[in-house]
Order: C-alpha cells, then sequence, then structure tokens
C-alpha cells in the first residue's frame, strides 16, 4: 500500500488558489444537498484545561468528489501566549469504496484555507443576491492566520467590489506578514488599521470576526445591510444580533452547542433550526434572495468535516497533477 504524504511545504508549493478553493466547497455543498454525504456529529475530547480540545471530524463525501476520511484537530488557544499556533491537524483520506487509505496531510494550512473558502462562498453568492452594484468596507477583527487568509481571500476574489478595508487585532496587525507578501499593493492602499472593534464596526458593512476570544464583546447591533460573517463563533452578545433575522448556519446541529453565538441565540432569544438558512438554501436555492438587500444577514459556520475532506481531496488531487508530495509504504 503507498500513500501520498503532504506536508506543510507540498501545499505551499501547490499554493492557495482561492477560486478553486471556493469551487471544490460549492461542489461539496452541491453533494450536500443531494444526500450524497455522511458526517457524523464531531466528538470533543477534552482534559485537564476545558479550554482547550481536540476534534475528531469524519466524513464521507459524494458527488463529484467521492472520498471519506478523517480530520484530527486540536485547538489550544494558550498556545498563541507561548508563541506556538492555536492550531494543529492531520487529514487521513481512505478510498470510497475500498476503505483503503490514499493520503495523509499535514494540515493546518488547509483547514484554514477551508474556512475563508466557505466564507468566500458564502460572499460570493451574498454579492450575487445584492446586485453588481454592491460595494461594500470589508472589517477583520483578529488578524491571526485566519484573518490573514481571509483577507487574502477577498482580496484576489471581490477587490473590484471593496472600498476599504479595516483590521483590528489586540495583538496588532502585520500587513507586512509573509503570508501577505504577494498581494497586490493597492490592497494595502485601502486597508486601515485600528486598535478599536468599535471603529471598525461602525465603518464596514462586511465583518469577519477571527478572533480566540474566550468572552463575547460585541454589544452593538451591525449596520442595516451588513454581512456578519462569524467564523470564531463566540463574538456576539445577544443584544448585538438578537435582531437579525437572516441567519445562515452550515449544520445547526453541529452550531447550536458549545456555547456558540448560536446556541446562545436559541437559549436566550428562542432562536430555532426552522428559523435559520442552511448552505444548501442559499447556495442551491438562492434563499438569500427573499430578504430586502438593507436586511443584515448572520452566518455563523461550525466547521463541516465534508468541507475539509473536499479541500484534502482538491490539494491531493493538485499533488498529483503536479508530482508534488511525498509516496510512503
Amino acid at each position: 500500500m503507498s500513500v501520498l504524504y503532504l506536508g506543510d511545504e507540498h501545499i505551499r508549493a501547490i499554493g492557495l488558489h482561492w477560486k478553486a478553493l471556493v469551487d471544490s466547497m460549492e461542489t461539496a455543498v452541491l453533494a450536500l444537498d443531494s444526500g450524497d454525504y455522511a458526517q457524523p456529529i464531531k466528538p470533543y475530547l477534552r482534559y485537564h484545561n476545558p479550554a482547550n480540545r481536540i476534534i475528531a471530524m469524519p466524513a464521507y463525501i459524494g458527488g463529484a468528489v467521492q472520498t471519506a476520511g478523517i480530520k484530527w484537530i486540536a485547538s489550544f488557544p494558550g498556545n498563541i501566549d507561548t508563541g506556538l499556533p492555536r492550531a494543529h491537524s492531520i487529514t487521513v483520506l481512505n478510498n470510497a469504496d475500498t476503505g483503503i487509505p490514499y493520503a495523509i496531510l499535514n494540515t493546518p494550512l488547509p483547514s484554514a484555507a477551508r474556512t475563508a473558502a466557505v466564507s468566500g462562498l458564502v460572499i460570493r453568492h451574498y454579492l450575487a443576491a445584492q446586485g453588481a452594484k454592491r460595494r461594500f468596507k470589508l472589517g477583520i477583527i483578529g488578524f491571526g492566520p485566519i484573518g490573514r487568509l481571509h483577507y487574502d481571500m477577498c482580496g484576489q476574489l471581490f477587490k473590484e467590489r471593496i472600498d476599504e478595508i479595516y483590521v483590528c487585532d489586540i495583538r496588532g496587525c502585520d500587513l507586512n506578514h509573509t503570508d501577505l507578501s504577494h498581494l497586490d499593493p493597492s490592497l494595502r492602499n485601502c486597508t486601515h488599521i485600528t486598535s478599536s472593534w468599535q471603529h471598525l464596526y461602525s465603518e464596514c458593512d462586511l465583518i469577519i470576526t477571527c478572533t480566540v476570544s474566550n468572552q463575547r464583546y460585541i454589544d452593538l447591533p451591525p449596520a442595516d445591510g451588513s454581512l456578519l460573517l462569524d467564523v470564531s463563533l463566540r463574538d456576539y452578545t445577544p443584544a448585538a444580533i438578537g435582531g437579525i433575522t437572516a441567519i445562515i448556519v452550515d449544520d445547526w446541529e453541529e452550531v447550536c452547542r458549545e456555547n456558540t453565538d448560536i446556541e446562545l441565540l436559541h437559549l436566550k432569544c428562542g432562536l430555532t433550526k426552522a428559523r435559520t438558512m442552511t448552505l444548501t438554501d442559499v447556495i442551491c436555492r438562492g434563499a438569500l434572495a427573499a430578504y430586502p438587500n438593507e436586511a443584515s444577514v448572520l452566518f455563523c459556520p461550525m466547521g463541516m468535516a465534508v468541507f475539509d475532506m473536499a479541500a484534502a481531496d482538491y490539494f491531493v488531487r493538485s499533488a498529483n497533477a503536479h508530482g508534488i508530495g511525498l509516496q510512503v509504504k
């Protein structure tokens, strides 16, 4: 048995081609909508410090992907204070017909890229519903690896629709980080670094939260017509988002737990599954068209294993096409 191994250097050699990655997420949504997938609720392994968790994310995805596998991801928020990455993960892919493992990926970068690509998919369909004239001011709260990937993705895919960008992080924002060395200088020229989330929040109508905050701090409702991508899931108080009626989730059973903002809205404001949209509603049935342009939209993604399998499959296909990676026997 030969297994392809892709390390971080192999993933970076393949590169982050955002349109292709977003397309792969859309392909995964089509498989979800067809029912050709399997994805059990992911268990959380906790011990000693309850802030830390290691999560098992198994899934099968059919359609145009046809793979099964598991991502094993550790999230230790305190690592950041010691100079270590918060998250570490590996993904194993199995042949969907035989179960034979055929690829192992070191997946911190693919996992983070998957997160940004799902955000890109939502933005793509949100802008399609809004019309060709819609422009926006982008705000990113939290400028660590996930925040920088969202900055990169938005800059590459939606630059022509962006008027200004505001970024904010209590640890500081480095626009010259090596992750961003390839970006068009014009993107930096329209980017403002602010030390206040309140300033960013008041200026922007596309707001992406990418923090590791252990307490909710955004307590103000968004401006009319805002799109909130609640990537970090625990930044908003009910006072801020309790009045939003256009709410998108990736999976209600996954996201309505673990002290997420969706669970808080469920417990405090009576939010139910029936009052939310899924990604399949938005992508496959144009559900956002039912809301006026001035309605604020909230997207809360817990992260679905089928998207990780689709992302891993994308990188494996790219590696095979370019002769990248190590074959291990």
